[in-house]
């Protein structure tokens, strides 16, 4: 017997996850970050990554750059109500711009003593860390560059001694020689 056919037809998805970078323009005052993570918090969405910063000091603006992962529906719906928020005036999907410019900074302590301390100095200098602060018992490197150079030194160091990692978040802007577009500005 054959079973049950719903009356409804219910289209099936498979919409590919994809990771974004957005680059938002809000008014530097209290609570504005906190209604830009609720807004993700709110709806389960996930935030991969989130630096935030005054960039325009006369204006009193700042930039959050959030790295969120979701299908192309998700993604779009997270920029309409980003720009809905009242202290927001620009959202920029610097992923759909094309291919945007993104680095961080990352601090790694590393402990240890002889052949492992030698080794520790050797693959910094081949990613290029700094050393910023040494003792005869540890190293800080500070390594700026693209998540996934960080990474890889990250998973290289941590045989060698890694006590510790402290990491910014992405910072990126578009390629290209012109300011973010988005939202008209929302000035009084």
């Amino acid at each position: 017997m054959p079973s049950p056919a719903s009356a409804y037809f219910f289209e099936e998805r498979h919409d590919r996850f994809e990771r974004h970078t957005l680059s938002i323009t809000v008014d530097n005052e209290p609570g504005v970050l906190a209604r830009v993570i609720g807004l993700f918090s709110g709806r389960g969405y996930n935030i991969d990554s989130l630096t935030v910063s005054e960039t325009e000091h006369a204006r009193h603006q700042s930039r959050i750059t959030i790295v969120t992962t979701g299908t192309p529906m998700v993604i779009t719906q997270i920029k309409n109500q980003l720009e809905r928020l009242v202290p927001v005036h620009s959202v920029n999907d610097l992923t759909a711009d094309g291919n945007p410019l993104e680095r961080e900074l990352a601090l790694i302590k590393i402990a240890g003593k002889g052949e492992k301390r030698v080794e520790a100095l050797r693959i910094a200098d081949a990613f290029r860390a700094e050393v910023v602060g040494a003792s005869t018992e540890h190293f800080i490197f500070q390594l700026t560059g693209r998540t996934d150079k960080i990474e890889q030194f990250i998973s290289i160091m941590a045989p060698l001694g890694m006590v510790e990692v402290c990491r910014t978040g992405i910072a990126a802007l578009s390629r290209g020689p012109h300011a973010m577009t988005g939202l008209a500005s929302r000035m009084p």
